[in-house]
């Protein structure tokens, strides 16, 4: 079994941590249990496709800005 012993915070938006909030509610989670999950799968996903992974999110990010 692993410990948690290191504290990770940071900023965001207060419509990203409705939408998180809402995801762990539905899950029956924590929001730190889902942030983890989420942080970890992107780690994954950068490990496997390198700096591809964050160029593509950067774009959608852009996208996203753009279109509202």
């Amino acid at each position: 079994m692993t410990t948690k012993k290191d504290f990770l915070a940071f900023r965001v938006s207060p419509d990203l941590k409705n939408e998180i909030q809402e995801i762990a509610n539905s899950e029956a989670r924590s929001i730190s249990q889902v942030c983890e999950l989420l942080l970890s799968e992107g780690v994954q996903a950068y490990k496997k496709e390198g700096t591809k992974f964050i160029q593509r999110l950067v774009a959608k990010q852009k996208s996203r800005v753009k279109d509202s």
